[in-house]
């Protein structure tokens, strides 16, 4: 059983239930919470699963429920479960592209471009040494602007800052205010250094890793880079048009800000959405159109080894480019002059065909268990499954039932995607034979 526990692929999921046990109990204690008692179980065991798979949805106010404490117990768990999330994610795609055969090897080091099995140690040192930095730099210009245009004194101003920095970079979503970024909706010295350090946390590490090693020379970048870039410049670009067209007259929303705010409220939700959990709307008020948006920027997420949630963007992109070359009728997916190995495809293919099956099966149970309108539980499911953390405001109005679904959607997502991946890679063993060929009508 040890021997089993001990298996690379089921690392990252033993260790996250770890850590969220150990939060749930931290959160439990009297001290963590405002007033004599503690958290009930239920409310513990969510926020501190929300916060080590770096959701952010919450069943309770955090500035007003929480203490200083506990607060900074929600800070640590979903800063440890955002940097195990790069680490874990980046050795176990070491480990397989050591195990696997030579061809299959080349293939897997595309997500760890630059680094080896051996490297685990740099990894690690460089991992550590880009969430400081950027965190660091995000808290820095934060808490100048609390304290010289909000009048904060530099105590609120530098907390303010070092947890919206922490959360962000993590893509936690997490906030010490109750109406998470509203209250700076339109001041882009907020929001532009937290949307760069989300955008940063969701890269993931393959592809900080290679631009610090390589920052302008674009033509030596890995495919698996160049689809993260490109890939998240297209979603930011296209859903900052759609949100934008959705929501600029929307009078409960982007309707009552000023041309500038409401162009720089389209570009924050659209980062948002991918990952983040942050809002400046309020998303409930959000036109139904602007939510199916929502759903589909929520499902792709960010980049892979990172601290993004969704399929990622390189599955997303993979499946685009594998569509159009059979449009094309060509025999081989071909993205910026490499040939995309078929193996490649058929993961990527796993990975969405799980997440819509966990997408279908969690919006059935949450429907199940409580009373709310379809498109609200598809919009909480795919948020915790994707590990967003946006809401249209039921999480904290369902039942305990529905919560624990909701729990079980974040920890599936949050590790699912990786132990899938992993366990799949370290499965493929060649056979000394083959089935005969026979080809079904498809369509």
């Amino acid at each position: 059983m040890t021997r089993g526990i001990r298996h690379p692929a089921r690392l990252v999921p033993v260790g996250f239930a770890v850590l969220i046990a150990l939060g749930t109990v931290l959160l439990m204690l009297p001290a963590a919470r405002v007033g004599d008692a503690g958290a009930p179980l239920m409310t513990a065991l969510f926020t501190a699963t929300s916060a080590v798979c770096v959701t952010g949805l919450i069943v309770v106010d955090t500035p007003s429920y929480w203490s200083v404490f506990g607060q900074w117990v929600i800070l640590g768990l979903f800063q440890v479960g955002g940097f195990g999330i790069m680490t874990g994610a980046t050795v176990l795609g070491l480990f397989v592209a050591g195990r696997l055969g030579l061809e299959s090897r080349l293939a897997a080091q595309s997500e760890t471009r630059g680094v080896q099995l051996g490297d685990l140690r740099d990894v690690l040192r460089v991992v550590v040494l880009v969430t400081l930095v950027v965190e660091a730099v995000a808290t820095a210009l934060l808490s100048l602007r609390f304290r010289f245009a909000y009048g904060m004194d530099w105590g609120a101003a530098l907390w303010d800052g070092f947890f919206h920095a922490v959360s962000a970079f993590n893509n936690a979503g997490f906030s010490t205010r109750s109406d998470s970024l509203t209250g700076w909706a339109g001041d882009a010295f907020v929001i532009l250094p937290i949307t760069l350090a989300v955008v940063l946390g969701g890269f993931g590490f393959p592809v900080l890793n290679e631009l610090r090693k390589r920052p302008l020379d674009w033509r030596r970048w890995s495919v698996h880079t160049r689809l993260t870039l490109y890939g998240s410049a297209l979603l930011i670009v296209g859903g900052a048009l759609l949100i934008g067209v959705y929501e600029w007259r929307n009078p409960a929303t982007f309707g009552a800000l000023g041309g500038a705010e409401r162009a720089l409220g389209a570009m924050f939700h659209s980062v948002a959405a991918r990952t983040a959990g942050f809002n400046t709307i309020d998303v409930s008020e959000m036109r139904v159109e602007t939510q199916a948006v929502n759903w589909a920027l929520m499902f792709i997420g960010g980049g892979s080894g990172g601290t993004a949630g969704g399929i990622k963007i390189t599955t997303f992109m993979l499946l685009g480019y594998a569509i159009w070359a059979e449009v094309r009728g060509s025999e081989d997916t071909v993205v910026f002059r490499r040939r995309i190995p078929h193996q490649a495809l058929r993961l990527a293919l796993a990975v969405v065909l799980m997440a819509l099956t966990v997408v279908a099966f969690g919006v059935l149970a949450l429907l199940t268990v409580a009373d709310i309108a379809l498109a609200d539980a598809i919009f909480e499911v795919i948020s915790a499954s994707a590990t967003v953390g946006l809401s249209t405001g039921i999480t904290g109005e369902l039942p305990p039932a529905g919560q624990a679904v909701i729990v079980a959607l974040m920890f599936i997502g949050r590790v699912g995607s990786v132990t899938l991946v992993t366990a799949l890679a370290l499965r493929r063993a060649p056979r000394a034979y083959r089935y005969p060929q026979e080809r079904p009508i498809v369509g």
